[in-house]
């Protein structure tokens, strides 16, 4: 659990202890009412005043006398000193006290306390005692205006109460008020721990934020890093490996001199490995650029099926070496999308490359292309609404194979970079596992979507869609 010393708050402070004043716990409406039904009741002024001195509730009437004497320059004089002292009274220990007022009229001061701690004062009166019928000769003196029949008259009109009584309404009304102190105490204390919990819970949230941003930095300096790295390797293992190749070329075309059989098995033997390694550094190359932002897209209006039928005839070869039929199903004139034709040449090299190698003998595999529709809901960070979507007119292809097939568990994965689904030191195929990877970020580039299906009852179906040049709304 959280210390008060944590969070920066004193105990005082966290329990609503000194700190409280009373127009921090009483609602102001709700004394209002309770002190006007107290008037209504007994018909004795009632005001009350916070320790500061500010009134909080006032529910009196200026007495007829009063008013009277306040036309007076004498009476005004005297009646404002009286108010000054009945504010300055202490009421003791006893928390009770009467202050007599100079017209022989009485003053009931209560204190309000609420758990040892004074907050206010309740002060009932100006009220006469029940036998006072007589104006006092010290009231007649204040002034030479004013008249002794005068001031009888207006004296009977005072608000009349015995003392003892004036106490009983003073005591019952601050027990009304200790309830409400008591539940404004609660519900501010429940606040502050409330507030104080908050406080701590965002606290708590700026430094995992703070955390977490700063191991976000870490990240992304060091795939910073690894791209620079990847890309800086990746180049200068170029430059001596086509030196490599282009030499054992030479040497299998016997420029150099005439080889034994074994020789030219392993002179091809170095220009088949020196070929793989080329095509891996490639690939590293175009990783580097495609999660760095660098690679440059050449787009042009495009017609699909040409490409398709090219890389068919690209990797007849090597279907047939491993005795594989490959074959391309595409209908008449179709639509064109704007692309990087090179890039999406190498899209489906890769996948058609990929469902070669996992195909066994005598199988097929087929480049499907036809017209769908790629559908695209409005993305929430844009401000978008989930419920409306875009259906844009698309050229759908599909790389199907009759091989071994991907696990449905592990067909989202596959797109990771250097993910393989036989990981072991024994799998069959090679490869690194960065073609997929490449496939899935060139195409998002070109803002289409690939995924796999499944191939009943073996095999894998790999579906690109990319939209056309001229956007449809459905």
């Amino acid at each position: 659990m959280t210390s008060a010393a944590e969070t920066g708050l004193g105990f005082d402070e966290l329990t609503v202890g000194k700190g409280a004043s009373i127009e921090e716990l009483v609602d102001r409406s709700a004394l209002g009412e309770l002190t006007v039904s107290f008037f209504e009741l007994f018909r004795v002024p009632i005001r009350v005043f916070s320790e500061s001195g500010q009134i909080l509730a006032d529910a009196s009437e200026q007495p007829p006398l009063y008013a009277y004497l306040n036309t007076t320059k004498g009476g005004r004089r005297a009646l404002q000193k009286v108010v000054d002292d009945v504010k300055r009274v202490d009421p003791g220990n006893d928390g009770e006290v009467i202050q007599p007022c100079v017209t022989g009229a009485l003053y009931q001061v209560v204190a309000i306390r609420y758990d040892e701690r004074p907050l206010g004062r309740i002060i009932i009166g100006p009220f006469m005692p029940p036998d006072a019928l007589e104006p006092r000769p010290e009231m007649l003196l204040l002034d030479d205006a004013i008249e002794a029949e005068r001031a009888r008259e207006l004296l009977l009109e005072m608000p009349r109460a015995r003392s003892e009584t004036v106490l009983q309404i003073a005591r019952h009304l601050r027990k009304s008020l200790d309830l409400i102190l008591f539940s404004g105490h609660k519900a501010l204390l429940t606040s502050s721990m409330h507030l104080a919990s908050v406080r701590e819970s965002f606290r708590e949230l700026q430094d995992k934020n703070a955390k977490l941003q700063g191991a976000y930095d870490r990240l992304k300096e060091l795939d910073r890093l690894k791209s620079n790295f990847l890309a800086t390797v990746s180049h200068e293992l170029r430059t001596p490996l086509t030196s490599i190749i282009g030499y054992s070329e030479m040497l299998s075309e016997g420029i150099a001199g005439p080889l034994s059989p074994e020789q030219t098995e392993f002179v091809s033997t170095i220009h088949e490995k020196g070929e793989q390694l080329l095509e891996l550094i490639k690939g590293l190359l175009d990783l580097s650029k495609l999660e760095s932002g660098t690679m440059s897209l050449r787009k042009s209006d495009l017609d699909l099926t040409p490409v398709i039928q090219d890389v068919a005839a690209t990797l007849a070869p090597t279907a047939r070496k491993k005795k594989v039929k490959i074959q391309v199903e595409a209908q008449g004139v179709l639509p064109t999308v704007w692309a990087d034709a090179e890039r999406l040449r190498q899209v489906f090299l890769n996948l058609t490359e990929n469902a070669i190698k996992f195909t066994p003998e005598n199988g097929t595999v087929t480049l499907s292309v036809e017209p769908s529709l790629l559908e695209r809901q409005a993305d929430a960070e844009e401000g978008g609404l989930v419920l409306f979507s875009t259906r844009r007119a698309a050229i759908e292809v599909r790389v199907s194979d009759t091989g071994v097939g991907i696990p449905e568990n592990e067909r989202a994965r596959v797109f990771d970079a250097f993910y393989q689904v036989d990981s072991s030191s024994t799998r069959e195929h090679g490869g690194t596992g960065l073609g997929l990877s490449i496939v899935r970020r060139l195409v998002d580039s070109h803002d289409g979507t690939v995924h796999i299906e499944g191939n009943e009852p073996h095999g894998a179906v790999f579906v690109v869609r990319l939209p056309c040049r001229r956007t449809t709304i459905v």
